[in-house]
């Protein structure tokens, strides 16, 4: 174990594990717990550690976690305040959304700009096509936040890294915002949110804007049309497995037998998404939609139920499709190559 601890093929094999128990261990006890959304805290847990090989300093973790909770308390303000009046609802909100790509563009922020966008997405499409999960949204937060932060420490202690590995942790790669890429991110994802709203269907609303959110962020891997159609293919992968989950599910529908599919599912999907490869984020969106979409037919949500999961994954891949054409049609040219090139 001594031998390999600075072999980046172990460190990937420590941080996939890591990712494997801490999201089927929240996933499980999410679900055992009946809560509401039970792919948040996996996916917070998820982000956190695919975001450094350590584990993180509590002052950076106790940042992350405020800044995500004042966004969603900001979120619910802004929602009671101007949810009836939409222009400048929907102003308001494309504020926040170009924020958030600009911070990405530029290399700062970490995972939590990424959860910061997925609560500036839930927390007002639930305050508004759902009146009665609105009132939780708060405690929704909280649980999410709370239990993803404490999974990742969990997940640290159980498989813990060599100090030296933790010593040598790569910095982020700061870069000027790409504003302009940042302000068509935010128009193709804000019109998506538009269309949910008009759409009113709760469990739509859940899984195409936060799987566009996701998308806009793996473009940069995305060089040619090649990896184009990898983009698309191993995003939809996570729909498709979160459907064959869901059918072996039922089959013998029981908390251990949760716990063993998911575990297996992050085992593939996260194991990648660990690595320092090009395609890393694109395994780290697909597991975000396998979370999604499992999460959804697990979940008590109103009328998710309902849905099948092919539904679902027409939705995934309508996301997909959408964001890549409207890419493609809205990213400046030389800001798209420029951003490859790096």
């Amino acid at each position: 174990m001594w031998d390999d601890q600075d072999d980046p093929s172990a460190e990937q094999r420590r941080k996939g594990l890591r990712v494997a128990f801490a999201v089927s261990l929240g996933f499980t006890f999410g679900v055992s717990l009946g809560a509401i959304v039970p792919f948040l805290v996996p996916i917070f847990a998820a982000n956190f550690l695919l975001g450094s090989t350590g584990p993180m300093p509590i002052g950076k973790a106790l940042g992350a976690a405020l800044l995500i909770l004042f966004t969603g308390i900001g979120m619910m303000v802004l929602t009671s305040l101007f949810g009836d009046r939409p222009p400048t609802f929907l102003i308001l909100l494309a504020l926040i959304y170009f924020f958030c790509f600009a911070a990405q563009s530029a290399g700062t922020g970490g995972p939590a700009i990424f959860l910061v966008q997925v609560v500036a997405i839930i927390v007002p499409l639930i305050g508004i096509l759902n009146k009665e999960l609105a009132n939780s949204i708060l405690s929704i937060l909280i649980t999410g936040i709370l239990g993803g932060t404490l999974l990742m420490w969990l997940a640290h202690a159980v498989f813990p890294e060599p100090a030296s590995t933790r010593l040598v942790a790569a910095s982020a790669v700061i870069r000027p915002p790409a504003y302009r890429q940042a302000l068509a991110n935010t128009a193709i994802l804000l019109a998506a949110v538009v269309v949910c709203l008009v759409n009113d269907q709760l469990s739509a609303a859940l899984v195409i804007p936060i799987t566009i959110a996701s998308l806009l962020g793996q473009f940069d891997a995305a060089a040619s049309s090649r990896m184009a159609l990898g983009l698309v293919v191993i995003n939809l992968s996570g729909g498709i497995l979160a459907s064959i989950a869901y059918s072996i599910l039922t089959l013998r529908p029981s908390l251990f037998s949760i716990f063993l599919i998911v575990l297996i599912v992050t085992l593939i999907l996260g194991g990648r998404a660990a690595g320092s490869s090009k395609d890393a984020k694109m395994y780290a969106g697909a597991l975000t939609t396998f979370l999604i979409l499992f999460g959804l037919g697990v979940s008590p949500v109103p009328g998710s139920a309902a849905e099948s999961f092919t539904t679902r994954i027409v939705y995934v891949g309508a996301a997909l499709i959408y964001t890549l054409l409207m890419a493609a049609i809205l990213w400046p040219r030389s800001e798209t190559r420029e951003s490859h090139s790096k």
